[in-house]
């Protein structure tokens, strides 16, 4: 089994497109500021998450969630190895999901390395209801998800 070149620069243009947005939204937002984009719907904001996707975990103690990030994060990347080399060693499809996987927890992985908080700043609501803060490799992530559980296999699968 080898990896294509298009799986690798999938992972690679998710990583830079995660931490360039990143790194914009540090540049042109203050902790607290928002920036109405779609009035009622979107804003930008620049938020530091301590937990795990949409502030799952935030909450745990500070003695216990690194760990707790730590063990969740080696079992969910373990998961997707073992569909990537396992699974679906021979769809090319649905490696690209898993490259784009891998690529926004990489992107989430360097803001806890750099920050020890992942850096979020897509702020979507409807009224007062908003949704937890996200960034982009938190979408890829979601987005790479879902194309593998809708995607058509093929018929030889």
């Amino acid at each position: 089994m080898r990896i294509n070149l298009k799986i690798i620069i999938t992972f690679i243009l998710v990583v830079a497109a995660d931490q360039w947005t990143k790194f914009i939204a540090q540049q042109e937002i203050q902790v607290g500021e928002v920036k109405e984009i779609i009035p009622g719907f979107f804003n930008l904001i620049l938020t530091y998450n301590p937990g795990a996707a949409f502030g799952f975990m935030a909450d745990l103690p500070e003695n216990i969630r690194p760990y707790a990030l730590a063990v969740t994060t080696l079992i969910a990347l373990a998961a997707v190895f073992y569909f990537f080399f396992k699974e679906y060693s021979e769809d090319f499809f649905a490696k690209c999901c898993l490259a784009a996987i891998l690529g926004g927890a990489a992107g989430n992985i360097i803001d806890r390395i750099l920050y020890g908080k992942v850096v979020d700043f897509l702020d979507f609501y409807i009224g007062s209801n908003h949704w937890p803060a996200f960034n982009l490799a938190d979408s890829v992530i979601c987005l790479g998800v879902f194309a593998l559980i809708f995607r058509k296999p093929k018929k030889s699968e």
